[in-house]
């Protein structure tokens, strides 16, 4: 008999890094012979989409019971933690749901901070506490949260970030290219870090031809929400600044697959010049390297771990001459980019949706199984 699911996320069209991955998960647990029942966290009720049973409208009465109901009708609950997609302080409503639930909770950590306030780390505890098994994407982000919170080391499973096989067939994608291309994309907000890698740029103007960098996806939804376009304008104004407007591309769409899918595939590196020290996981960094391109990243924690074998660059934060260095260098090093995207070919096939959706649906079975062993 299929597994069921029961998925606690944001979930599209939501526009956010979390639906993005539950949809993906989602997605590939069908495909892997499971049944999935969405329940989708949102701040207003919204029209039904596929997958979805119900919604947890934040800050509604009796929603946390109502939420539980529909976890408990499936055979495990997959909850997708945030702390800003729940409602209350720090996400705090979402405990009112896990302490209704009496199936096995797999919860899956999107962010474990290095300096968490007290009432972070309380939430965040509590979750743990309420969970049969929690996930990470990283070792980074489980040996933070064993050191940090005490937790149970035989509790805690790192199961990668999946992504999208995003390579495109058709080299007709870079034919027509004259001059190399850097990426970053994914949605813009504060601490992205696109300042430094402007200014990094400009320190690369002697190489011919001149690099173009596209700097690809809309403002996130709640950073619009919150203060408009400042940032984007921000940058924009830099760019002018720095005499850049020549080799600097904005595009604020929210891009379907094939088209974000051939966008991937032209760049001959991708930047990620984040400013948090904090990151654990990071899809956009995952489908870089799926799709074998040479990475320059700030070295954040997934960074530092998917990277340091060979398939990118680890620069300092907030450096635009490191970051310059180590885009000049895949730019102009002979045999470099090849190598990098060799080493990241060979992290590919543990990273890919497939292989990520098989360890989730393995380890709902060993819960299943754990459960049916101690009732008998």
């Amino acid at each position: 008999m299929a597994i069921r699911f029961g998925v606690l996320s944001t979930f599209p069209p939501t526009q956010c890094g979390l639906a993005t991955f539950s949809s993906a998960l989602a997605t590939h647990l069908v495909g892997a012979g499971a049944d999935v029942s969405v329940v989708r966290v949102v701040d207003s009720l919204q029209p039904p989409v596929p997958l979805v049973s119900h919604q947890l409208v934040t800050g509604k009465p009796d929603e946390a019971r109502d939420a539980a109901a529909a976890l408990n009708a499936c055979d495990v609950a997959l909850v997708q933690h945030e702390y800003g997609i729940f409602g209350g302080p720090d996400g705090a409503d979402v405990l009112d749901v896990l302490a209704r639930v009496r199936v096995p909770v797999i919860t899956v950590l999107h962010t474990v901070l290095a300096d968490p306030t007290a009432h972070q780390h309380e939430v965040l505890a509590r979750v743990v506490a309420a969970s049969s098994v929690t996930v990470t994407m990283t070792e980074a982000g489980r040996q933070r949260l064993i050191a940090g919170w005490g937790v149970d080391p035989e509790s805690v499973t790192v199961i990668a970030h999946g992504a999208r096989d995003n390579r495109v067939q058709d080299e007709s994608v870079t034919a027509a290219r004259t001059a190399p291309t850097v990426l970053t994309w994914g949605l813009l907000g504060e601490g992205k870090g696109i300042e430094w890698a402007l200014e990094a740029l400009a320190g690369l103007s002697d190489l011919r031809p001149r690099p173009t960098y596209r700097i690809v996806g809309q403002t996130h939804p709640k950073v619009l929400e919150r203060s408009g376009e400042a940032y984007r304008h921000r940058l924009e104004r830099l760019v002018d600044r720095l005499g850049l407007g020549a080799v600097v591309q904005f595009d604020d769409r929210y891009l379907d697959v094939p088209t974000l899918q051939r966008i991937v595939a032209a760049a001959d590196v991708v930047l990620l010049p984040y400013d948090s020290p904090d990151q654990v996981t990071s899809g956009v960094l995952t489908e870089a390297v799926v799709a074998g391109k040479p990475v320059v990243s700030t070295a954040f924690p997934h960074a530092v771990e998917l990277l340091s074998g060979g398939a990118g660059i680890l620069v300092p934060r907030r450096d635009p001459a490191a970051i310059g260095a180590g885009l000049r260098r895949v730019l102009t090093e002979p045999g470099l980019a090849g190598s990098m995207s060799a080493a990241s070919r060979g992290l590919a096939p543990g990273l890919s949706w497939t292989a990520v959706a098989g360890q989730y649906l393995g380890l709902g079975a060993e819960l299943l199984h754990a459960r049916t062993r101690s009732a008998a």
